[in-house]
């Protein structure tokens, strides 16, 4: 398995505030804004990364998803968590923004973003 970057979620009440904190006080660009979720990415460094997703830490689709991670093949890693029994919250989906993904549950109640860009092998 390829773990490509992993990535901090960080629910903001006060988004576009978030935002220009981290673009103006620790340079990071905009790399992806859906409106709900912006990634931030380092000008020096690509897979340093932050995504600043909107909400409350209290609503039930966001609470406790502090991390993503990419993976060179999410289809393997789901069926890696299957066989498992680990607790998946979210079913692999392919979303239209261009990320095939599922959430799973750790042993401490964190919930994981597990995702790969889409490609030519993933549906």
């Amino acid at each position: 398995m390829s773990l490509r970057r992993v990535v901090p979620n960080i629910t903001c009440s006060r988004l576009d505030e978030s935002r220009k904190f981290y673009t103006d006080f620790l340079g990071f660009h905009v790399a992806m804004d859906l409106g709900w979720i912006v990634t931030l990415v380092s000008p020096s460094n690509s897979t340093a990364q932050i995504s600043l997703v909107r909400g409350e830490p209290s609503e039930p689709v966001n609470q406790n998803i502090t991390v993503s991670i990419e993976v060179a093949d999410v289809d393997e890693l789901h069926a890696r968590a299957v066989a498992s029994a680990y607790n998946i919250t979210y079913p692999l989906t392919t979303e239209q923004w261009g990320v095939r993904r599922f959430h799973v549950t750790d042993p401490n109640g964190v919930t994981l973003n597990v995702m790969s860009h889409r490609n030519e092998n993933t549906a």
